[in-house]
């Protein structure tokens, strides 16, 4: 299989429509993103509005991150083979339609199928997004300018969402969380169709089904798990089925892959060390990342008493760190290399997070959770800048789509999975807490409870990202500044044949 269109034998000449291109592309990123996190504050109405009982109403936000998460490795090879662009406009105009199904929902049931499929045209938009970068802008140096973009964008979609959701449920209705989408992704599909180029893959176009019901099933199993011993307990047995059915299929996945001629997931996409570092991290960064964000917002609204657009104004610093850090942080990274920005912006993070620990019950934003959130988002920001320098750099250019969606995938899968399981370290930690205790529980005592467990979630994430930094420094070898490239990158995969070796990821030949 050759890897390119573009078989010149030469390095392609700079696109002129490459930062438009990327404008239209960052739109299409931001709206996918946000969408993950916009539902969460407009869900109070939406649940009075339709009659959604408590124990349902946590499927509006997981049916589109199962979606998203259980698709994204075949949305991936879809990208590569039919096309970046048309795929990337299949998406936009599909997310448009699903978007005003999911708003003008009479009932829970279609409000939920309405997100799941959000979540689906998401799984294809995602990894048609980042590899249209990647195969836009050939130069090193402005590839790494355009995916601090990205990671600005990726970073901080899930605050900026929540600030949309605060304004548009506060000013309009619950349900222009959801209608909004649709203008925008029309506008941007328009915007695409004379801005962005088009190419794919060549080869036989064969998708591997067995494995994506396999990944997808166990994926689905796997957080439903999670998300069921947040609900039940560690000691209900659905919550192992669940967990033991989903590492089965998973399993089964992987040796499927190893045996199919048109695997979904080739194996060399995620065993080569220098990229399963980067996943791994990711996986975990995503974890803490999402499970944080759940628990500040539960901080905000229910101690500090603040209303929906107040709590989601108070995410800007969040924000605003990683928009800064993943502008400022791009032109570090041929300077210093990929490998030292994400160790020093987990570490960053790191110390953020472990500032969280000194909230109190009733006040502390000032002294505690703003500092927090400017230095977690300054170090994700520098995180997500550097990360797609190494998992895509020096890969076969037809597997630029299913890396992107890997990268997608572990992102995620770790929303989905880490405020499950913090979620249950905050439940398990408040009835401890509130047992333990003499006398009438007034709300003074609950509060100080509820801060009591927010503090183990809290800790909780910073074992996630202790875990994401070790994975950086043990597994990904290279990666130092002089790792960068900074001369024009080939989109023909350097022509080799089929059966050629191909350099590692460090080598950065593309």
């Amino acid at each position: 299989m050759t890897a390119s269109t573009d078989t010149t034998g030469r390095s392609p000449a700079l696109d002129p429509r490459r930062w438009l291109a990327l404008t239209v592309i960052s739109v299409a990123t931001l709206m996918v993103v946000l969408d993950a996190s916009i539902i969460n504050i407009a869900l109070p109405k939406a649940q009075a509005d339709l009659d959604i009982s408590d124990a349902n109403r946590q499927w509006a936000v997981t049916a589109y991150a199962l979606a998203f998460g259980g698709l994204l490795l075949l949305g991936g090879r879809v990208v590569d083979f039919v096309g970046r662009k048309r795929t990337f406009m299949t998406g936009l105009v599909g997310f448009a339609v699903a978007s005003m199904v999911a708003g003008v929902a009479p009932n829970g049931a279609t409000l939920f199928a309405g997100r799941a499929l959000q979540g689906a045209f998401a799984a294809l938009l995602a990894p048609a997004a980042l590899s249209l970068i990647a195969v836009t802008f050939t130069d090193g140096r402005e590839r790494a300018k355009a995916f601090g973009v990205y990671g600005a964008l990726q970073g901080a979609g899930g605050a900026v969402g929540l600030i949309a959701g605060g304004v548009l449920t506060e000013y309009t209705n619950w349900r222009w969380c959801l209608f909004v989408n649709a203008p925008i992704a029309l506008a941007a599909a328009l915007a695409a169709i004379p801005t962005v180029r088009e190419s794919r893959a060549e080869g036989e176009r064969r998708y591997d089904i067995p494995g994506a019901v396999l990944v997808t099933t166990g994926l689905v199993a796997l957080v439903w798990g999670f998300t069921h011993a947040a609900e039940e307990g560690w000691s209900s047995a659905l919550t192992w089925i669940l967990l033991a059915a989903g590492l089965i299929l998973l399993i089964s996945f992987v040796a499927v892959e190893t045996r199919t001629s048109h695997p979904l997931l080739p194996l060399r996409v995620v065993l080569d060390r220098d990229r399963g570092g980067a996943f791994l991290a990711s996986l975990l960064i995503g974890a803490g990342m999402f499970g944080l964000m759940l628990f500040l917002t539960y901080y905000l609204q229910v101690n500090l008493g603040y209303q929906p657009l107040h709590a989601g104004l108070a995410f800007l610093p969040f924000s605003a760190g990683i928009i800064a850090a993943a502008t400022f942080g791009a032109p570090l990274v041929p300077k210093i290399g990929p490998k030292r920005l994400m160790a020093s912006g987990i570490t960053v993070a790191l110390i953020g997070t472990l500032w969280l620990v000194m909230v109190k019950a009733t006040g502390g934003y000032l002294p505690v959770v703003l500092p927090a959130m400017i230095l977690t988002g300054l170090g994700l920001g520098v995180f997500f800048v550097a990360l797609p320098n190494i998992a895509l750099a020096g890969i076969n250019t037809s597997d630029t789509g299913v890396a992107s969606a890997v990268i997608s995938t572990t992102q995620q899968v770790g929303g989905a999975i880490g405020p499950a399981l913090l979620n249950t370290l905050y439940v398990s930690a408040l009835t401890g807490f509130l047992t333990d205790h003499a006398g009438p529980v007034t709300r003074a005592v609950r509060l100080d409870g509820y801060v009591h467990g927010y503090r183990v979630a809290f800790i909780a994430s910073t074992v996630a990202f202790t875990l994401a930094l070790a994975a950086v420094i043990l597994l990904i070898k290279k990666h130092s500044a002089s790792d960068v490239p900074t001369t024009p990158l080939s989109t023909s995969a350097d022509h080799a044949p089929p059966t050629a070796e191909r350099k590692p990821l460090n080598e950065y030949r593309q």
